[in-house]
C-alpha cells in the first residue's frame, strides 16, 4: 500500500537522506520535504530531492498554514531542528523556542488532524551535563571512556541508557526537544496518537554540511580536505573527548522499520547511536583524517572548556537492539571514506561551504 509522508527539514542532511532513501526503496510512496533552506548548504539538496521524484516545498513549521497544505498524511517524521548546543546561550532563545518547540507542537497538531504517525528525531542532549561530567572516567593514551562502576544509574562502558536521571541543566537546546518529548508523550496517551522518540547521538556522513557547533566528523575532514584550520578545545586541549557516531544510512534502516511497524514501536523512547563500535576521539579523528586525505594541517590547542560541553558521550542502544536486533552496520573508516569521496566530487560548490 502506498504512503504519503512528510518529513520536516527534508533539505537538511538527516532530512534529505530520509527523503531520497524512502523514495528509492518505495517508489510508489509520496515524499514531501519541507524545509524553510534556513542552513547554508540546504539549497544545494533542491535539485537531487526533485530529480529523484522527491516533493520539495518550501516552508517553515514555524507557521500552521505552510503544515495545513497536506491534504493527507499516514507519516510525519519531524527532523526539522535548530541542532546547536550553544543556540540561547550567548544569543536571544525565542528561535530555539520557535524552532525547536512551537514548531514540533505544529507537526503534533498536523499529525493529529492527518492521523498519521509521528516519528520524532530527539537528542542526546536531553540528559543532564553536569550528572555526564560526575560520571567516573578513565583517561586512555588517545581518549576517555566511562567506567562499569558508577553512582549513578543509566551508564556504564556501555554509554548511556534511557534510564539515566534526568534532573538537571542541559542546555537550552536540549531543554526544548527534552520539552518536546513530554508534549509527544500526552498526544500517544491522550490523543492515541501512534509515536516513537529517537534520541540521537552525532549523526553523520555525505551531504552534511557541517559546523562546529554541529556536524563535528565533517567539519574535521573538511578542514583536512581544504587545509584549514582546527582546535582541540577543552579538556585540557588534548583531543580525548569522545563521541560515537551514526551513520545516516543506518538511522534510515531504523526510520524504515518504524514506518512499516508501528505499533511495536509505539509509545516507546530509544537512545539511538554508534555506541563504542562507532566512535572517535578528537585526536584519533585527526589521526583518520590525516590518513584518508594525505593532509596534515595545524591544531590548537584550548585548554578551556566551551559552555555546555561534555568529555564523553556514549550510547547504549541495548534496549533498541533487545527489541529488533537493529545496530549500525557502517564503522568510522567507511563513514569517513564515504564523505571524503562526496567531498572530492562537490569540492567546488563545497568549498565556500566547509572550508
Amino acid at each position: 500500500m502506498s504512503k504519503q509522508i512528510l518529513i520536516t527539514g527534508g533539505a537538511g542532511f538527516v532530512g534529505s537522506t530520509l527523503c531520497l532513501s524512502l523514495k528509492q526503496k518505495y517508489p510508489s510512496y509520496t515524499i514531501h520535504a519541507l524545509d524553510n533552506l534556513r542552513r547554508r548548504g540546504s539549497e544545494l539538496n533542491i535539485s537531487r530531492l526533485r530529480n529523484a521524484g522527491v516533493n520539495f516545498v518550501h516552508g517553515d513549521i514555524r507557521n500552521m498554514e505552510d503544515l495545513l497544505q497536506f491534504e493527507h498524511l499516514d507519516v510525519v517524521i519531524d527532523a526539522s531542528a535548530d541542532p546547536s548546543v550553544l543556540s540561547g546561550i550567548n544569543s536571544p532563545i525565542y528561535p530555539l523556542l520557535n524552532s525547536n518547540l512551537f514548531g514540533t507542537v505544529n507537526c503534533l497538531e498536523l499529525a493529529d488532524q492527518k492521523k498519521a504517525q509521528f516519528i520524532f528525531l530527539s537528542t542526546s542532549r536531553i540528559y543532564p551535563i553536569k550528572s555526564l561530567e560526575n560520571a567516573a572516567f578513565t583517561e586512555l593514551d588517545t581518549r576517555f571512556v566511562w567506567n562499569d562502576n558508577q553512582s549513578i544509574r543509566g551508564i556504564s562502558s556501555n554509554g548511556v541508557s534511557e534510564d539515566f536521571p534526568l534532573e538537571g541543566s542541559r542546555s537550552f537546546y536540549g531543554a526544548t526537544k527534552l520539552a518536546s518529548e513530554y508534549l509527544i508523550t500526552e498526544y500517544n496517551e491522550l490523543r492515541n496518537m501512534k509515536t516513537v522518540i529517537n534520541r540521537c547521538g552525532v549523526i553523520s556522513g555525505p551531504w552534511q554540511m557541517g559546523k562546529v557547533d554541529q556536524g563535528v566528523l565533517v567539519v574535521w575532514l573538511a578542514r583536512h580536505f581544504f587545509k584549514g584550520n582546527l582546535g582541540y578545545i577543552g579538556y585540557g586541549g588534548t583531543g580525548k573527548q569522545m563521541r560515537d557516531v551514526m551513520h545516516a544510512d543506518d538511522l534510515f534502516e531504523l526510520i524504515d522499520h518504524q514506518i512499516h511497524y508501528a505499533d511495536l514501536y509505539n509509545g516507546g523512547i530509544y537512545n539511538v547511536g554508534g555506541g563504542n563500535d562507532v566512535s572517535f576521539s578528537l585526536v584519533e579523528l585527526t589521526s583518520m583524517c590525516e590518513e584518508i586525505t594525505g593532509n596534515k594541517i595545524s591544531i590548537q590547542s584550548v585548554k578551556e572548556n566551551r559552555p555546555a560541553d561534555i568529555r564523553i558521550y556514549v550510547s547504549d542502544y541495548a534496549k533498541l537492539h533487545a527489541l529488533t536486533g537493529w545496530k549500525p552496520k557502517k564503522n568510522m573508516m567507511t563513514l569517513l571514506s564515504e564523505t571524503f569521496d562526496w567531498m572530492k566530487e562537490n569540492e567546488h560548490q563545497l568549498k565556500q561551504i566547509l572550508s
